[in-house]
């Protein structure tokens, strides 16, 4: 195997993302340190990992921690992945966060999206402390994250990217440096942007189109292969014709992104009329208790309107 097992890795965050970002790391071969809120999960996981790695001959010890800061004690490479800025900053910044025990030289690489000024925070307070920090959120959801094809949207120091990124090579297949600290959440937002605008689309094209009385599993096949095709379409359609509204990027958590998008974009004096649409039809979901239901789920309120 290549130097790649030299980076010892921690992993602190193991929710619907974190745990497939997790495997792929230690199916590289990764020394791997695991730590979430909840121990237990930790440990399960890291059996489980160690399985793994015994399976495919990968070198990895894997292993589970109680806090952040024990993570980050023998870590090279420190990966977050969490809810929101104050879980990001909490992890990094407080009582038993990583800032207590990194090393300087050590890179930790945030893949949660959170406010870009917050990222800013993070990266001046951990820098003071000889660590550098990426932000690098990640588009492709929970199949990307099973699969190992994230994208990353990363800002902060370009040499730190280069140290970290065998890490990120083992979790995605796209990683793009947008510039200083906080431009990878921006990258984020514009993603944010488009995806709520295609979100929307492919709901009221399929209510639309169940309202004509079209063959919905032809249409589909016939749309994926037109200019129409998108990701949305292809994952998100079928899941709509499928009555399939279990969460893979949860309402709330689609709610949380558009509320970082257009704060930002108020900043920025940029207009959003189409991610501020998306958030208020989201939010008729979350009035109706919806808010842990997929984003498909969208189709809901198309067809609440329409008068079927």
């Amino acid at each position: 195997m290549s130097s790649i097992p030299s980076l010892r890795v921690a992993f602190v965050g193991l929710g619907t993302m974190g745990v497939g970002m997790a495997r792929n790391l230690a199916r590289a071969g990764f020394p791997l340190t695991l730590a979430s809120r909840t121990f237990e999960k930790a440990e399960a996981l890291a059996r489980e990992l160690g399985t793994v790695s015994a399976v495919t001959s990968a070198s990895a010890a894997v292993t589970a921690v109680r806090t952040a800061a024990e993570a980050a004690a023998t870590a090279d490479v420190v990966v977050s992945c969490v809810p929101d800025g104050p879980d990001v900053e909490a992890v990094h910044l407080g009582p038993d966060g990583t800032a207590e025990t990194a090393a300087a030289g050590t890179v930790a690489v945030d893949c949660s999206t959170i406010p870009p000024a917050t990222a800013r925070a993070v990266a001046r307070a951990l820098a003071a402390k000889g660590v550098a920090f990426l932000d690098a959120p990640v588009s492709g959801g929970q199949k990307g994250a099973v699969e190992g094809t994230l994208t990353f949207f990363v800002g902060g120091d370009a040499d730190a990217l280069e140290k970290a990124r065998p890490v990120l090579d083992a979790m995605g297949k796209r990683i793009t440096h947008l510039g200083p600290s906080g431009s990878g959440q921006l990258g984020k937002a514009t993603n944010q942007v488009i995806v709520a605008g295609t979100l929307m689309a492919v709901a009221e094209g399929v209510a639309f189109a169940e309202s004509a009385g079209l063959p919905l599993d032809a249409l589909h096949r016939a749309l994926t292969g037109g200019a129409a095709n998108s990701w949305a379409l292809e994952v998100l359609g079928r899941k709509m014709l499928d009555r399939d509204f279990k969460p893979a990027f949860a309402v709330k958590h689609q709610q949380k992104d558009l509320a970082i998008v257009l704060r930002a974009a108020r900043e920025n004096g940029v207009p959003l009329p189409g991610a501020a649409l998306a958030h208020q039809l989201l939010s008729s979901l979350e009035a109706q208790g919806m808010g842990e239901e997929g984003t498909q789920a969208l189709l809901r309120v198309y067809e609440s309107l329409s008068r079927r």
